[in-house]
């Protein structure tokens, strides 16, 4: 993503910005664009600026733009995916704003695939119309973040930086007064976290591996307020092979007529069905046939189709052997999305003083107990110009005193201990006693470099276990229903007696 329009620094000591931007994918770049005309912005990323959840987003971004679409059916959709939890507010919000911010996105240079001069929209499950752009067929994120950062680094008051830690938010006596990157304090008036989502929480991801959950782990140790974070989407198709990364088999694969086959052969759920569904499905066929995976069939295209549609899933299949337009491909889910997170308003504004969220790492309710696919790139755009209209817009006091959050002792728990744990105990079918035993495991301190993600894991198992229901991304097989009772948001925050619903 980085072509050399933007300065690095390469001290904390060369700037102290106004407005200090924790993460490079879709929502941090849109804020900084804003941010940009207010004062210094420096955007930071973890290990390198190319990586990001919103580089692998390949399916695409809904928005109602079509001629037979409309903003009420969009909303109408996501608030039925999101199974009773959506903050409605939001969701219209996110419809609403949505068709401008494409607009946007195409004067700033986003090239979408078109059919003629026209834009090109598909469907994908739960849509209850084509309303999914793509560009080069599978590689909508990348193309959305290119635009961002072309934007963004042509500005002269915004400069990025990668680090090979983001350790901890500092806080002074009135809220947040910057971040410890490196383990050295960088003072800013205000903070936004974009650090995307959780992933590498688990085992099995269609995660980079930047995506350990930093945001909602710092912040927490703050004092922030975290929502709905037992909620954790698991894609049903990833790519699952020895030794291959779990690849994602966007969901457009199944949209564009993919199968989903047992071993046998013989198909066992309806491919459309919301991804908990599906996911569930799957990991249910697995233990019937006792295999490791079932098949994603799209053999019955026409020759070239898989190829011309979706290049990059194509090729990347084909590096490991697997040609789709001649066999099927081995898939299991994997954790994918996080629809909890930081809690904030409408404007990106968290329970802290001059913190801020926005993208994956925030929770406005959006997304409530399931997302509606292709809705999260859309959120990273709207929501992040939101934060940066709400940052411009507050009387933010400069820092003063910044200190870091206590540190934690350091234990012997492993990284591998904490994804193993979490995909055991925290997965896609959950019981009180499996997230007991997480509680259990997950009680021993975490040795270095495990930090985050075992705090983001011990926050799911926590949440989960006071959620005594199923409910969109959440399935206990103890509570196998929703409760009858009104929906609510769980609330958790540090140093709080207990898990709060409301």
């Amino acid at each position: 993503m980085q072509d050399g329009c933007a300065p690095l620094l390469s001290s904390n000591k060369q700037m102290s910005p106004d407005f200090l931007v924790i993460g490079a994918g879709v929502a941090g770049l849109r804020a900084a664009i804003d941010l940009a005309s207010g004062g210094a912005v420096l955007v930071v990323a973890k290990e390198s600026l190319r990586e990001s959840s919103s580089e692998y987003a390949q399916g695409g971004i809904a928005v109602a733009l079509s001629d037979d679409d409309e903003v009420e059916l969009h909303e109408q959709d996501t608030l039925h995916a999101g199974d009773g939890l959506c903050n409605r507010a939001a969701v219209h919000t996110l419809v609403e704003e949505g068709p401008a911010a494409i607009q946007q996105l195409i004067e700033w240079g986003a090239e979408f695939d078109r059919s003629g001069s026209r834009l090109a929209f598909t469907r994908e499950a739960a849509h209850s119309r084509s309303r999914i752009l793509h560009a080069h067929g599978d590689s909508t994120g990348h193309e959305i973040a290119r635009t961002l950062y072309r934007k963004a680094a042509s500005l002269p008051n915004v400069v990025f930086r990668s680090y090979s830690a983001i350790n901890d938010l500092l806080l002074d006596d009135r809220g947040i007064a910057g971040a410890l990157l490196n383990h050295e304090p960088l003072a800013a008036r205000a903070v936004l976290l974009a650090t995307g989502g959780l992933g590498h929480v688990y085992l099995n991801t269609t995660n980079p591996e930047v995506a350990a959950g930093d945001g909602v782990a710092m912040a927490y140790r703050a004092g922030a307020e975290i929502q709905d974070l037992e909620f954790v989407q698991f894609h049903p198709t990833a790519l699952h092979l020895p030794g291959a990364p779990r690849f994602l088999l966007s969901e457009a694969l199944r949209g564009e007529g993919a199968l989903l086959r047992n071993v046998a052969g013989e198909r066992f759920t309806d491919e459309m069905a919301p991804r908990d569904v599906v996911a569930r499905a799957i990991v249910s066929e697995m233990e019937r046939t006792a295999s490791p995976h079932v098949l994603l069939d799209l053999t019955h295209r026409e020759p070239g189709f898989i190829r011309r549609r979706f290049p990059r899933i194509y090729e990347t299949c084909l590096h490991y052997s697997i040609d789709l337009e001649r066999q099927p491909a081995p898939v299991a889910p994997a954790a994918h999305y996080a629809m909890g997170g930081v809690r904030t308003d409408l404007e990106g504004r968290t329970s802290l003083e001059r913190l801020y969220a926005a993208g994956e790492a925030a929770c406005t309710g959006v997304h409530g107990a399931n997302r509606l696919a292709s809705n999260s790139l859309l959120e990273g755009l709207v929501f992040g110009a939101r934060a940066a209209r709400a940052m411009l817009a507050d009387r933010l006091a400069a820092p003063a005193s910044p200190r870091p959050a206590s540190p934690a002792p350091d234990g012997q728990l492993d990284l591998r201990q904490v994804q193993e744990t979490a995909w055991q105990c925290c997965g896609i079918i959950r019981s009180g006693t499996g997230l007991t035993e997480a509680g259990r495991i997950l009680g021993a301190a975490p040795a270095p470099g495990a930090r985050n993600p075992h705090q983001v894991a011990l926050l799911i198992a926590r949440c989960a276990l006071a959620r005594r229901e199923s409910r969109g991304a959440h399935y206990r097989t103890d509570y196998p229903k929703p409760c009858a009772s009104p929906a609510l948001h769980s609330i958790v925050q540090k140093d709080a007696a207990d898990i709060a619903f409301r």
